[in-house]
């Protein structure tokens, strides 16, 4: 069985080519869609099928997540985080053609010792990126040295966010699941 995904969004099983539309956010997702039709392949489902099925997919759980508010476009990916979802996230949302981005990135938990190493190369990152919009929220984030702007929790964000008019943002929300980032979404559509 071979699969391959182009950047084009194609899938090619044994020279028939099909285009893929999918409403996933980043390409880290290609991997997920590319496992998605190879097992449909071996189930038999034809290409039209697979491709008509992905495309028809729309996430709802936080999970690559794209809003399309009244003031801003929101890419929620808020149910879970670790180091290497953190940056991949991170990363292809500096790719993201769109003016005036800002991130609201949340604690990766349960990291133990290697925490505030991790939360530190998050920043980093960000600074590397140069991206200046940014909120981070969490105990583990407020034990980092940083410039951008921290909240101790999420509801202390909401509370920033009803008094501020955040509009005309690409906004990319990133935590894990127990930061419950997805409470911010109501205040920036």
């Amino acid at each position: 069985l071979s699969v391959t995904v182009e950047e084009t969004e194609k899938i090619e099983h044994k020279g028939e080519m099909c285009d893929i539309e999918t409403k996933l956010i980043g390409r880290y997702n290609l991997d997920n869609v590319v496992a998605a039709s190879a097992i449909a392949l071996y189930f038999g489902v034809s290409m039209q099928g697979i491709a008509q099925s992905i495309s028809s997919y729309e996430p709802s759980n936080s999970r690559s997540q794209y809003i399309k508010g009244e003031r801003n476009n929101i890419i929620l990916d808020a149910y879970n985080a670790n180091p290497s979802s953190m940056k991949v996230a991170i990363e292809n949302f500096s790719e993201v053609e769109a003016e005036n981005k800002m991130l609201i990135l949340g604690d990766m938990l349960e990291l133990g010792e290697e925490s505030i190493n991790e939360h530190s190369k998050v920043v980093e990152l960000l600074s590397c990126l140069n991206f200046t919009d940014v909120y981070v929220v969490g105990k583990e984030f407020a034990k980092v040295e940083s410039k951008y702007r921290s909240f101790l929790t999420t509801a202390d964000l909401v509370e920033f966010l009803k008094e501020s008019n955040i509009s005309s943002k690409t906004i990319l929300i990133k935590g894990s699941r127990g930061i419950a980032l997805e409470q911010t979404v109501a205040y920036l559509k």
